[in-house]
């Protein structure tokens, strides 16, 4: 892959993550690609607050959704790290929530194992020393 943009610091993949609310104005899946600590959270952490969320956000890493319900649209943060099997998916309703007009955005798809619709975008972030890079895909 070419084109990785440099982003230097957490303000950088903040300020990163609220112009990619602005490319999503209704629903769409985002999926988050990259290593632990590689910016996936931090960067939904700023498309959170972009559109007016001011609690914490964390990553959802044991309940695999957080749901936020912003600026009359819901937003739904995955973190499928410790799902154990694809199928899991199936059980915890997965389908109800990637409707037409939700938002989702999903860190280590790849654990979904194909399940998962193509997304509208793909984000791939990697660590740089103490900077991150991304790629738009």
């Amino acid at each position: 892959m070419s084109n990785w943009r440099r982003l230097e610091d957490e303000a950088a993949m903040l300020a990163f993550g609220a112009s990619l609310a602005q490319r999503f104005p209704s629903g769409g899946l985002i999926t988050l690609h990259g290593d632990l600590g590689a910016g996936k959270t931090t960067l939904t952490r700023g498309l959170l607050r972009e559109l007016g969320h001011t609690g914490n956000v964390k990553s959802p890493t044991y309940t695999l959704v957080e749901p936020y319900h912003l600026q009359g649209r819901d937003i739904y943060h995955f973190d499928l790290y410790r799902l154990g099997d694809p199928e899991e998916l199936e059980f915890m309703g997965m389908r109800d929530y990637l409707r037409p007009d939700a938002l989702c955005l999903v860190e280590w798809p790849e654990k979904a194992g194909g399940w998962l619709p193509e997304p509208d975008l793909r984000v791939h972030l990697r660590h740089c020393g103490a900077a991150r890079e991304v790629f738009l895909e």
